[in-house]
């Protein structure tokens, strides 16, 4: 079986709030374009497809950093977002939580009567891939929810849910067509959830001589042994602690956003005007966009861009949000009208901390980091489930509250 994460995602209901929920489908949709622009279709379903970047993704919009909401709510907003714009993008997100996930087949059928795909192998596929994972799997969880995001040119990645019906957690399944020559052999790019122990898995490689007998007495799809995953796994904790990010990266990124005025960078004079707090944001967005797969192995350093909405780290800064989304937007537009250097800019800033991370030695503290966060929540316009963030009575300056 290809192990590509393992995941603890705490179950944690509730709604998502309007004010949030807007916010996540507008910087959703900017940072699906941006990536579409410069990598294509089938970079966007590979990175949907990989369980540590859309872990990364639901952090950098403001969502819960560790918990299953982030896959709901996520793809909540994607669709939202991407399918009234689906014609011009190339991509169509079907199904969704709980009655919608049985949408999912009409939904196939009318996408493909638009695009002029044969409807019927997606529709297989949809109704496959659900039952692989909630029947040729019996690791304890129920699928509740099932999305299936397809480009016109017939590509396709899923993204699925089970709940467990007694421990409290969420299993992710993440599912693409590309290289897929399979449904019942190893047919995963990843899974994402907390082992439970033994797992009766049908789709081990190891599961072949399993599969053909009980196919030759049941003439029905196999089941099989044993395998565990073990990479990312998620803590059961609400609030972050400094073992949860990696710390060279995140002081590298707070160093040259915090500490280092734009104008000491040629290729970052087109942010000027644009606050460190808001070029801490854009840079996290940047990674989102342009890191490489490596980059993605601590989801919760990712956080550090929009907070979350529970107040953990710390509350969403709504003014530093909106001001994220305007600068990506506007990069993508000017893009469209021929002029790149505006999103070339927010690829350059990433390149920027990559660059400065193998001269940076962390000597801070993370907790320092969210103090000061918190502090300041009221200045941007912070806000939680709870309500506004209200200005402390004894403000520390940010410059006394200096890191380095």
């Amino acid at each position: 079986m290809r192990q590509s994460g393992i995941a603890d995602l705490p179950l944690h209901y509730g709604k998502v709030p309007a004010w949030l929920y807007e916010r996540m489908s507008d910087l959703g949709h900017a940072i699906v374009e941006a990536i579409l622009m410069d990598y294509g279709k089938s970079e966007v379903l590979r990175r949907l497809a990989d369980p540590f970047w859309f872990q990364s993704f639901g952090a950098v919009l403001g969502m819960d950093w560790h918990s299953s909401g982030i896959t709901t709510s996520v793809m909540g907003a994607l669709k939202r977002a991407i399918n009234p714009h689906a014609s011009s993008l190339g991509l169509y997100i079907c199904g969704g939580k709980g009655r919608f996930s049985r949408n999912t087949p009409a939904e196939l059928l009318h996408t493909a009567e638009k695009t002029g795909l044969d409807a019927a192998p997606l529709i297989r596929a949809s109704k496959l891939v659900a039952k692989v994972d909630n029947t040729a799997i019996h690791d304890g969880y129920q699928l509740y929810l099932h999305n299936f995001i397809l480009s016109d040119n017939g590509q396709w990645a899923v993204v699925q849910q089970g709940m467990h019906s007694h421990d409290g957690t969420a299993r992710r399944y993440h599912w693409l067509s590309e290289n897929l020559s399979s449904f019942v052999e190893e047919p995963h790019t990843g899974i994402n959830g907390k082992p439970q122990g033994t797992i009766l898995n049908l789709t081990a490689s190891q599961a072949a001589d399993n599969r053909a007998g009980i196919l030759s007495i049941t003439q029905e799809n196999p089941t099989s042994i044993v395998q565990a995953y073990a990479r990312l796994v998620m803590p059961a904790h609400h609030d972050l602690r400094s073992t949860d990010v990696d710390l060279k990266r995140l002081g590298a990124l707070l160093y040259v956003t915090r500490e280092n005025p734009v104008e000491q960078f040629e290729d970052l004079l087109l942010l000027k005007g644009v606050g460190p707090r808001t070029l801490q944001s854009l840079a996290l967005v940047s990674e989102v966009i342009h890191g490489a797969p490596a980059r993605f192995q601590d989801p919760a350093r990712f956080s550090f861009a929009h907070g979350g909405k529970d107040g953990h780290p710390f509350p969403v800064p709504l003014t530093i949000y909106d001001e994220s989304i305007q600068v990506i937007k506007k990069g993508i537009e000017r893009s469209k009208l021929g002029n790149h250097d505006k999103k070339k800019t927010i690829q350059k800033l990433h390149q920027i901390v990559l660059h400065t991370e193998p001269h940076f030695t962390p000597n801070f503290d993370l907790d320092h980091v969210i103090t000061q966060e918190r502090q300041d929540a009221w200045k941007y316009g912070g806000r939680t489930v709870m309500g506004d963030a209200k200005q402390p009575p004894f403000t520390t300056s940010t410059s006394q509250l200096s890191l380095f």
